[in-house]
């Protein structure tokens, strides 16, 4: 409700959230500011990592753009592109609680900011009125544009997914979150089927176009079939699989 109320900011795109958004890479989606692997990796338990002080919601296309990196990393970034986008979000802008370490404290610093702003709103409902904001440019009137390599990637893994699915196989999963025995998530991966093509009955498979060694390695040790190229991953379609 804040995030559209209040017209928080895109971190990609700058684009306010409360705007008309098109495309299939503009719907939002909950994002962890402080990344669950990055908070597992220095030790943080579940309710930390998933607090709701750590969520907030961006584009589908931002989410892709940040992955796994973290705030120290990506927040300076986002500021030069879009001054004023991370406080739109109700981020601190004390610089060292963007550090893993100092994660509880970013937490208590985001929380303040979140009451604050949301007493503020409910003020506004008791007296019967809602400030009227500065209207945002539609989205309509800007240029066209420019298709990033995410998009482009994003693009390739649905139009791959529906040539599976023609094939009289099941569908995939986009951006499968690969975890332990725990739950602890270990890897995203681009496009997997966790069942095997043939449920079952055949190994799980992943497609990785973007050749992280990481995730490949990762998706490797727990099983996986792992393919980085899309012709490779079509001919183990058509000659293995659908030849069975």
């Amino acid at each position: 409700m804040l995030t559209r109320v209040c017209r928080a900011r895109d971190w990609e795109s700058g684009i306010e959230l409360s705007s008309h958004l098109l495309g299939h890479l503009q719907t939002l989606q909950v994002h962890h500011v402080f990344p669950k692997k990055v908070l597992y990796k220095h030790n943080y338990d579940r309710p930390q990592v998933n607090a709701i002080a750590n969520f907030t919601f961006l584009t589908q296309s931002a989410n892709l753009w940040i992955l796994d990196r973290e705030p120290e990393d990506y927040f300076p970034e986002v500021e030069k592109r879009h001054p004023g986008a991370l406080q739109s979000h109700w981020i601190p802008m004390d610089k060292s609680l963007w550090k893993p370490e100092n994660y509880p404290d970013f937490l208590t610093a985001r929380r303040k900011l979140l009451a604050q702003t949301g007493n503020e709103f409910l003020d506004t409902l008791l007296k019967g009125s809602i400030p009227e904001g500065k209207p945002a440019p539609s989205i309509l009137e800007k240029a066209a544009p420019v298709v990033s390599e995410a998009e482009e990637e994003e693009k390739l893994l649905i139009e791959l997914n529906q040539w599976v699915v023609s094939q009289g196989l099941p569908s995939g999963v986009l951006n499968y979150q690969m975890s332990d025995q725990s739950g602890q998530e270990l890897e995203i991966l681009d496009l997997a089927w966790p069942d095997g093509l043939q449920v079952n009955l055949s190994q799980p498979v992943a497609l990785l176009p973007d050749r992280r060694n990481g995730a490949s390695e990762s998706a490797a040790q727990a099983g996986f079939r792992v393919f980085t190229s899309v012709d490779k991953f079509k001919s183990y379609v058509t000659h293995e699989v659908l030849a069975m």
